[in-house]
């Protein structure tokens, strides 16, 4: 899948730092079925429910990926600890000469409090 909305989720540059993170794939036990998707087809996907705030269900066809597949890679990727090394990696290329300094890394959530009452 080569659109416009497939290239803004996941332009090359960020897609040189997720490809090899990836594990290959492996063919499910029960064989049968078809040839498995691209990664970058699936994991743009995978990116457009995340951020779109979408149920799986409501996935377009456009992006060429079942529903099915789309989740059961995200959970693949998810047990295979794929979302940390990818924030590692973001910030690691983002850093000074590829290095971040990880005592400065904060998570924004844990430095504020809730507030009571109204705002």
């Amino acid at each position: 899948m080569e659109s416009s909305l497939a290239l803004r989720l996941v332009p090359d540059d960020l897609w040189e730092l997720v490809e090899p993170l990836l594990p290959r794939f492996e063919t499910r036990r029960q064989g049968g079925g078809t040839a498995p998707i691209e990664d970058r087809a699936v994991f743009t996907a995978v990116v457009y429910v995340l951020t779109a705030g979408y149920a799986w269900r409501h996935l377009p066809e456009e992006f060429g990926v079942s529903v099915p597949t789309a989740h059961r890679r995200f959970q693949a990727w998810t047990r295979a600890g794929v979302w940390p090394r990818l924030h590692r990696a973001v910030l690691d290329a983002h850093g000074v000469a590829g290095q971040v300094d990880w005592s400065s890394v904060i998570v924004d959530a844990a430095s504020l409090r809730a507030k009571r009452g109204d705002l």
